[in-house]
């Protein structure tokens, strides 16, 4: 597998637009080929590694996931990159793809909200259960009423 060649599979998948940062392929995905994107970069990719999942609060523009995987091989990283728009806190989970994903999507869910759809077990992970709010949204209040540590 080559760079060249990667990109040209996923590039034939539905709702990905690609560009280039550096030495990694950045692959720009629709919400609805979330799960499909990282299914080819697994799958006719060889991107086997889950390296990292977590969101970006834009305000106004609402949240983007973001995703790196690699195929530790051929030497290829892929970051997949989605934006949910303005008020939605959805996504499809990438835990049927890839089962690193499962605690990272778990934080996400505590620190931002993002409700991962299909997760076996999305529940928070580093905050207590009565915790109110995700702190690291930039609409969360600064004087919480819950001191840092308990």
């Amino acid at each position: 597998m080559t760079p060249d060649r990667a990109r040209e599979l996923l590039a034939t998948v539905e709702g990905v637009a690609l560009t280039s940062a550096g030495a990694a392929i950045v692959a720009q995905v629709d919400p609805a080929h979330w799960a499909g994107a990282a299914r080819v970069a697994k799958e006719a990719i060889g991107c086997a590694f889950f390296s990292f999942l977590t969101a970006i609060d834009w305000k106004e523009q609402g949240l983007e996931i973001v995703a790196w995987v690699d195929n530790l091989d051929a030497k290829i990283s892929i970051e997949l990159r989605t934006k949910l728009g303005a008020g939605v806190a959805a996504c499809a989970s990438l835990t049927a793809v890839y089962r690193g994903a499962n605690w990272m999507e778990r934080e996400c869910f505590d620190m931002f909200g993002v409700r991962f759809d299909g997760h076996p077990d999305l529940r928070r992970i580093l905050l207590a259960d009565d915790w109110e709010g995700h702190p690291l949204l930039k609409s969360y209040a600064v004087d919480t009423p819950h001191p840092p540590y308990r």
